[in-house]
């Protein structure tokens, strides 16, 4: 194992924390806890636990993977900002990785993948292989498109079964869980030194509203 790279992967941009170590081309260790908040408190014990479990520890790693979203707010900037301080201290690369694309990894074809952004939208992404056939956008449920008419679609993520029976795809199970696929496009990418820091992919404004009061102008 020590000659291989050992590449973790995490993600909280959703209801749930996740994490995966892979080694080469093996996960040696994973864990997947669904939960609705808390993922601040419970993330770097779970990293822990992983890398107790494979018997590593942080300064063996060779990479760092991280879910981008797009996701809960919250939770996106809980995982990017564990990563770019691991990154930081560690001196390793940090990968972020859009959770679309991790959905769509290991599926062959033109593939359709949505994630709940909650009050009946969804975001959505059409992939052909490793390529996006179009942007990741933040649209109705019922407005979602077929990336392409002519092909039978792979549809994966939030309501698949609903999606693909609407569009004429069939619905399918990822490839792999989300933490492992993240880590394992971060260990093609690791090496790629033009790769801006992991950041934050947010398609739907904050909920919170500006203040009103201006704020005192720096000169």
């Amino acid at each position: 194992m020590a000659d291989l790279p050992l590449v973790l992967g995490f993600d909280t941009s959703g209801a749930y924390c996740a994490v995966a170590l892979l080694s080469g081309d093996t996960v040696i260790a994973a864990r997947h806890t669904d939960m609705a908040k808390g993922q601040a408190e419970t993330l770097m014990p779970m990293i822990e636990a992983v890398l107790s479990e494979a018997a590593v520890s942080l300064s063996d790693l060779s990479a760092i993977g991280v879910g981008i979203g797009p996701g809960n707010f919250t939770g996106v900037r809980i995982a990017v900002s564990a990563a770019r301080g691991l990154a930081l201290a560690l001196s390793l690369p940090a990968v972020g990785v859009s959770v679309l694309e991790a959905l769509a990894l290991g599926t062959d074809g033109p593939v359709l993948c949505s994630v709940d952004a909650r009050r009946d939208m969804v975001y959505a992404q059409g992939f052909n292989g490793s390529s996006g056939l179009s942007d990741p956008v933040l649209c109705d449920f019922d407005a979602v498109a077929l990336p392409d008419p002519d092909a039978k679609t792979s549809v994966i993520g939030h309501r698949a079964d609903e999606l693909a029976k609407r569009i004429g795809g069939v619905a399918c199970a990822p490839g792999y869980p989300l933490a492992e696929a993240i880590a394992r496009i971060a260990a093609v990418r690791m090496n790629d030194c033009a790769l801006p820091r992991p950041a934050p992919l947010y398609l739907r404004p904050a909920d919170a509203a500006p203040a009103r009061d201006t704020g005192p102008v720096l000169l």
